[in-house]
């Protein structure tokens, strides 16, 4: 209950033991059940602050409740008093700086198709620190292999982040520009639904589409920092949480202590990211019959009889 006031939980134990009876430091540590040094810990606290005082032959008597704590009291009332008055100064500050913006300083609209991919471009083109981005299936204003922007960044050391819908991995040649961009240092995970495609910029700037389920249009918004910009960041994180990493790099792999083929370290990397047996064929360019028997071989290394047996064996020892 004193908490309100700036007492710990101990603090507010051995006054009330003070309040009730004075003791010696031993006295009221067996009395408090805290250790004898801890005890003499939280006196000194007390009597700093007043709510203590140190009487003859080593003991300690509670200063009276309504002074002592009165007096914390009134202190922690004219602080915030004080705080209240910051805040509104604030606010009023605030509401000068912002009285000017409107709605277009926030949010622009951007219809031409070779505008947005313009636009696309500049973000990644100005980016200093980091890009972040959703990638839902069909993309067609800018296809990855167009994104020479993104290539461009990476090599300038711009931190990628990029959350794939997992539908998307079945596209042909996905897997492959995927394993080459995690080579040059950008981060992939997968979930299984991408909500809207996006990309965010230093933390600055959004590029969505304008309406809602149409990902493929042109017809886009640019946000600019703003608390529809804070949203947008929330949802790139939350889902970032979530996703699964996807490590298609046979080296990277290897690094993190798997022993495994390269073959073998994409399979299992894409087989957790929930493609089939066909699709991930057509990504290793190789037979659906390949693939079975790999994974096969596989989970008989693993002592595995199922599948997610499999899954579980290879996230524990690092195949994936």
């Amino acid at each position: 209950m004193l908490s309100a006031l700036g007492l710990d939980r101990d603090e507010e134990c051995l006054y009330r033991h003070l309040v009730a009876a004075t003791g010696s430091p031993s006295d009221l540590a067996g009395r408090a059940v805290l250790p004898l040094a801890r005890t003499i810990e939280v006196l000194d606290c007390l009597v700093a602050r007043g709510l203590a005082v140190a009487g003859p032959h080593g003991t300690f008597a509670a200063a009276p409740p309504a002074i002592a704590l009165g007096a914390l009291l009134r202190r922690q009332r004219d602080e915030l008093h004080a705080a209240e008055l910051a805040l509104l100064a604030l606010v009023d500050e605030h509401r000068r700086a912002t009285s000017g913006r409107s709605a277009g300083d926030l949010v622009e609209v951007i219809t031409d198709v070779g505008a947005v991919r313009h636009c696309f471009a500049q973000l990644q083109q100005g980016a200093r620190h980091e890009v972040c981005s959703l990638i839902v299936p069909g993309l067609a204003v800018v296809p990855h292999k167009d994104n020479t922007a993104g290539d461009d960044g990476l090599r300038r050391g711009v931190h990628y982040r990029v959350i794939v819908d997992r539908e998307s991995l079945a596209e042909p040649g996905l897997v492959q520009l995927a394993a080459s961009s995690i080579a040059e240092g950008e981060e992939i995970r997968v979930v299984d639904r991408v909500p809207v495609k996006m990309i965010i910029v230093d933390g600055r700037t959004a590029l969505l589409p304008l309406l809602s389920g149409q990902h493929t249009a042109p017809a886009s918004v640019l946000v600019h920092a703003s608390g529809l910009l804070d949203a947008l960041i929330a949802l790139f994180e939350t889902l970032w949480t979530r996703a699964y990493p996807l490590w298609t790099d046979g080296a990277t792999v290897g690094e993190r202590g798997a022993g495994l083929e390269p073959f073998d370290t994409r399979i299992v990397a894409l087989l957790l990211a929930g493609l089939t047996d066909q699709a991930i064929a057509g990504q290793l360019d190789t037979s659906l019959r390949t693939v079975q028997r790999r994974i096969h071989a596989l989970m008989q290394r693993a002592g595995a009889e199922t599948r997610i047996q499999l899954g579980w064996h290879a996230a524990r020892n690092g195949w994936a």
